[in-house]
């Protein structure tokens, strides 16, 4: 049983996925964002660390709209352009998690869509 999670404070689906999905009233599992500005649908910024926290800002747009917060995130993921930005985008992520942090992954891409610089997608529990 799944569920479709979409809200307009948050960019739309740029192809055919959702923007999250619950799974069995409990589990929560995001698109990857993007930098996009909701309204415009255009990046906001030309740095990983100005992409970051839109990215981060959409993701907290649908955990809000599913029912959930930041301190239910267990996993995300951050996949980026050029791991130089590592350090400055950690600086960024942790304005938005509460401790304990979740379980991160981090990894370096060849590519992103519409040549983002950072993507990040998340699991959260649903309380």
């Amino acid at each position: 049983m799944k569920q479709e999670v979409s809200t307009s404070q948050a960019p739309a689906a740029i192809g055919p996925y959702s923007q999250a999905i619950i799974a069995q009233g409990k589990m929560l599992f995001t698109a990857g964002q993007l930098g996009l500005d909701p309204a415009t649908g255009q990046f906001v910024g030309n740095s990983a660390t100005e992409q970051a926290r839109q990215a981060l800002k959409n993701l907290m747009a649908i955990l809000k709209a599913a029912g959930t917060g930041p301190e239910h995130v267990i996993k995300t993921t951050v996949f980026l352009d050029s791991m130089d930005d590592f350090v400055s985008i950690n600086q960024i992520y942790a304005e938005f998690f509460p401790d304990p942090p979740p379980a991160r992954s981090a990894v370096e891409v060849a590519r992103l869509p519409k040549n983002a610089l950072v993507e990040i997608e998340c699991i959260a529990i649903i309380p």
